[in-house]
């Protein structure tokens, strides 16, 4: 997960910003179109069907595909990706196929969550389970059904 903003300095003296360092334009943009998407009590395959829903309309920005290669502990409980909802193919997306309902948790920007819930509503049957808002940032609780 984006542990936050990359940032860079301006110039190379410390002048009127006293040496701090300033978000860059593009770091910026991505603070409110990124959302991270957190699936649980789910199999691997599933957590894959709802990635590669949000994966054909979003870009990935991190993440890698669900893989149980080289865990040897306890099964994985928490898939995560984080999705840039200002890139991506933006392909149009169907009702999709779920074994069993998928607890989803979505991070980000207002409008950003409000974007990957919608796109989450057409492919899968969806029950809102609690929303938390911030400052600048809100978390929606989603259980994901099949349509």
């Amino acid at each position: 997960m984006r542990s936050g903003p990359v940032c860079r300095a301006r110039g190379g003296t410390q002048g009127a910003t006293g040496g701090r360092e300033e978000m860059s334009d593009v770091a910026d943009m991505h603070i409110d179109t990124d959302v991270t998407v957190q699936l649980s009590g789910c199999c691997q395959e599933d957590a894959q069907a709802v990635f590669d829903v949000l994966d054909g309309v979003y870009q990935l920005e991190d993440g890698a595909p669900p893989s149980p290669e080289g865990s040897t502990g306890p099964a994985v409980t928490v898939w995560a990706a984080t999705f840039d909802t200002a890139g991506g193919p933006h392909r149009g997306v169907r009702p999709t196929h779920l074994s069993a309902p998928v607890g989803a948790t979505l991070t980000g920007g207002y409008h950003a969550v409000d974007e990957v819930e919608k796109v989450l509503a057409v492919g899968f049957d969806i029950q809102s389970l609690q929303a938390v808002s911030g400052d600048q940032e809100t978390e929606a609780r989603l259980l994901l059904a099949s349509r």
